[in-house]
């Protein structure tokens, strides 16, 4: 086992462990507050070109952001689920974005099969949303050819960081 999937198998059995009442707490709201299913899963490739479902609370209903979703979005708990991914060996807590099954990554984007991709990235320290999809990509591209384990662990500071100042609304005009 290498040291990356030894840091990503403990960790996100600690941060399950830890965060179990924010995991449940959130369960429970999204249940709550509207219909449907408390989980999304989204078909995403991965690792040498292999598909997995993804996990996250879902924050929609009808294409439309709900309050739950949009407080889970902003602390970035939404992404919670995802740690049953890293446990899975499906997805690393550091990578690039896990992208849809179709269409399949072509050109440079085929690099980014070549690792795990992560529940955060330098894409998500970065400017998340708020960046162009070219620049997202560049940052992904970036972490496939220089991650190590450093790198990782300074991602995942900044993740934290992040998370606990939460991210402004996304303002609609």
């Amino acid at each position: 086992m290498s040291a990356k999937r030894a840091v990503d198998l403990v960790g996100s059995l600690f941060l399950l462990l830890t965060l179990s009442p924010v995991l449940l707490l959130a369960a429970v709201a999204v249940a709550v507050t509207s219909p449907g299913p408390t989980l999304h899963r989204a078909r995403r490739t991965g690792l040498g070109g292999r598909t997995f479902e993804r996990f996250t609370f879902r924050t929609m209903r009808a294409g439309q952001v709900t309050p739950v979703g949009r407080a889970l979005r902003r602390r970035l708990l939404d992404g919670l689920p995802q740690l049953i991914n890293v446990v899975r060996g499906e997805m690393s807590l550091v990578g690039p974005r896990p992208l849809p099954v179709e269409p399949a990554p072509a050109g440079p984007e085929r690099a980014r099969l070549a690792v795990r991709p992560g529940i955060t990235g330098l894409w998500q320290i970065s400017g998340r949303s708020e960046l162009p999809w070219e620049e997202m990509t560049v940052l992904d591209l970036h972490y496939v050819e220089q991650h190590w384990l450093g790198l990782d662990l300074m991602i995942l500071a900044r993740t934290v960081s992040t998370a606990v100042a939460g991210r402004p609304p996304v303002r609609v005009a």
